[in-house]
């Protein structure tokens, strides 16, 4: 990874608290020392090298939109053909392969949940295989954010208030989710593709950052890329009372960038305790899965642990249908 001290800190300082500013790249360049369009400059060298997959914002989940985790084995002969039926749905937003025989997961994203429904279906019929639908239950950390050093846990989500959004905020939250332009007004950009001023927009992420239906507005990594390559979903098959427990303490433990509650899928999958663990090797990982586990006290709950393999997508979910959307 060939990083010069500015574009370190642009990735490690700004993956969150973005400005809320019409030209928020002069806020950036004033913290950095530089002029605005050197930020630019860098930024857009980033997007170029694959260190970022976009400029914006995560939005929580079944929020503004509806979404749902979910997993197929595909025989070793059909993996690509099945991650390509996978991918060809425009709501799937992550799709991974994992060293399981449920190798293949995908988080699939629409406006509703009849919009996911009929993705997984379609999925199904085209490749002839069973879809697990794990939707999720109770999120504990959703942030997905990157600490360089490893040191710092996720910052405390906002309280969600759902009765915040608004009739117009769908189209404001597929823009950040689709990316903002790395221009010096990129707001500007934004408003006028959803027909509307640049302070109401600007004020409406204010607002939807405040109640907590965006999780995260900045920059958003390519974790792969800046050499996060040994990652693994851990999942445990936890009593109720012990996931109250368990998923908070998880959620604060460095390394841990994802953690929450999701629905099981019977005999085939009876794992509800879910979290995602960054790490440059494969030996930091399982360090860093010991660690979780004692802390949160997760010893004899039955677990599975399932190192990617491949990235098939990365991109923003799907809110708001547009045309050329499966239907």
């Amino acid at each position: 990874m060939d990083l010069d001290p500015i574009d370190r800190r642009l990735l490690e300082n700004w993956q969150r608290d973005f400005p809320l500013e019409p030209r928020p790249f002069s806020v950036l360049a004033a913290a950095l020392g530089l002029g605005e369009a050197e930020v630019v400059g860098h930024l857009r060298r980033l997007r170029q090298r694959g260190f970022i997959s976009r400029l914006g914002g995560t939005c929580r989940p079944n929020t503004a939109g509806a979404s749902t985790l979910a997993a197929m084995a595909a025989p070793p002969a059909e993996i690509e053909a099945v991650a390509a039926v996978i991918d060809a749905e425009e709501g799937v937003n992550h799709s991974y392969l994992r060293d399981h025989a449920w190798n293949l997961w995908f988080v699939a994203t629409g406006p509703d949940r009849a919009h996911v429904d009929a993705a997984l279906a379609r999925i199904s019929r085209r490749t002839g295989l069973r879809v697990l639908d794990l939707p999720l239950v109770r999120p504990f950390n959703v942030d997905l954010g990157f600490s360089f050093d490893g040191a710092a846990p996720p910052p405390a989500p906002r309280p969600l208030r759902r009765e915040a959004v608004q009739a117009g905020d769908a189209a404001i939250l597929q823009g950040l989710c689709e990316g903002l332009d790395i221009t010096t007004r990129p707001y500007a950009a934004l408003a006028r593709s959803c027909g509307r001023s640049e302070a109401a927009v600007i004020a409406r992420i204010g607002a939807l950052l405040e109640t907590g239906v965006i999780g995260r507005l900045g920059v958003i990594v390519r974790h792969r890329a800046l050499g996060w390559t040994s990652n693994a979903m851990v999942v445990w098959d936890a009593p109720e009372a012990r996931i109250a427990v368990a998923g908070p303490r998880l959620a604060r433990m460095p390394g841990v960038t994802l953690c929450y509650e999701r629905r099981c899928a019977g005999p085939d999958w009876p794992y509800r305790l879910y979290c995602m663990i960054h790490a440059r090797s494969r030996e930091d990982a399982l360090a860093t899965l010991g660690q979780a586990e004692a802390a949160a006290r997760l010893d004899g709950c039955p677990s599975q642990i399932l190192f990617s393999l491949r990235c098939f997508r990365q991109r923003g979910a799907l809110i708001s249908l547009g045309e050329g959307a499966a239907a």
